[in-house]
């Protein structure tokens, strides 16, 4: 039964990918602008500009065109940039070490934060704190990312000068300081806008799971609220919490693009706005796979973890 499931999950998950590929590539196609005549500017001749996009390749049948690039993703060859010419993937590795850093240390931060706040508020509910963290995450769920970031640079820059709020460099041989400077701004504004979702639905679920039957049994036989919602409630309550967690952790896929942006931070963000910029498709549409593929592989997993925590949905109806 369960890997019946989790290759159902699998297969579900290839023909999202193989849809979102199709979207991806069309939308691209469709963007105004040409990479050739960007490429070799206004005053280029007609004649030139289609030897150059016969020379790329983009006077080819679009079905084709997608076919050849698809193939190239699938098999690791994303091709060479229609703007320089330069391998793709050289151009993505270079970046994406700074993508995945800003990532891994926002869900570093963010997840044992949200998770720690929402049990503290489920063991005590309607308390001034419980209260108090409500009204706090409310304020902040409908909060863009570049609000957070406007706020944070106007206090913390602005205000009291500290750090700049434009990432300079890479991290590559940076001290601690500096690293600081680097990371602090794009992880917290990330870290802020998902705590917030994270820590209501944490706190919903588990006072959700307190309301079950053998829960109310245990408080009326005296358990301990702490002891209820870390022996009792927590372990039935992962499945829901995992789904939240893997969302948000999702949802850094779309933040991080702007937060990379607002920032000038050298990741993926930046150097697909700079792509869509010249028209350079192939980096758009290699960047915009990955983005997918990752968001994909992330629901996936909390699919995967949500199956084999509850065992009610081995069994759908």
């Amino acid at each position: 039964m369960i890997p019946g499931l989790i290759l159902r999950r699998l297969l579900v998950g290839l023909g999202t990918l193989f849809f979102v590929s199709l979207v991806v590539f069309l939308g691209t196609q469709v963007l105004p602008g040409d990479a050739a005549q960007i490429r070799l500017g206004q005053e280029a001749t007609p004649e030139n500009v289609a030897a150059l996009r016969a020379r790329l390749g983009l006077d080819r049948p679009l079905h084709v065109q997608y076919l050849s690039w698809l193939q190239g993703f699938v098999t690791g060859d994303l091709g060479l940039s229609l703007a320089n010419e330069a391998p793709v993937a050289n151009m993505i590795g270079a970046r994406w070490y700074n993508t995945v850093a800003v990532a891994l240390l926002t869900a570093s931060v963010s997840v044992p934060l949200s998770v720690g706040l929402g049990l503290l508020a489920a063991m005590w509910p309607g308390s001034a704190f419980d209260r108090s963290l409500t009204m706090f995450n409310v304020g902040l769920v409908a909060a863009p990312e570049f609000f957070v970031a406007t706020c944070l640079v106007a206090v913390f820059v602005l205000a009291l000068n500290l750090g700049s709020a434009v990432v300079i460099g890479s991290a590559e041989g940076k001290g601690l300081f500096q690293l600081y400077q680097h990371f602090a701004y794009p992880v917290l504004t990330l870290a802020i806008v998902t705590s917030s979702q994270m820590i209501r639905m944490t706190r919903a679920a588990l006072l959700n799971v307190l309301t079950a039957p053998y829960v109310e049994m245990a408080m009326l036989k005296g358990v301990p609220r702490r002891r209820l919602v870390l022996r009792h409630a927590l372990p039935n309550a992962v499945g829901p919490i995992v789904n939240v967690i893997a969302l948000n952790l999702a949802y850094l896929i779309s933040g991080v693009v702007v937060v990379e942006v607002y920032f000038s931070y050298p990741g993926l963000a930046v150097l697909m706005v700079q792509a869509v910029q010249t028209r350079d498709f192939i980096v758009v549409q290699s960047i915009g796979m990955m983005f997918c593929a990752a968001y994909v592989a992330i629901i996936m997993v909390a699919d995967i973890v949500a199956i084999l925590s509850n065992p009610r949905l081995r069994y759908p109806r």
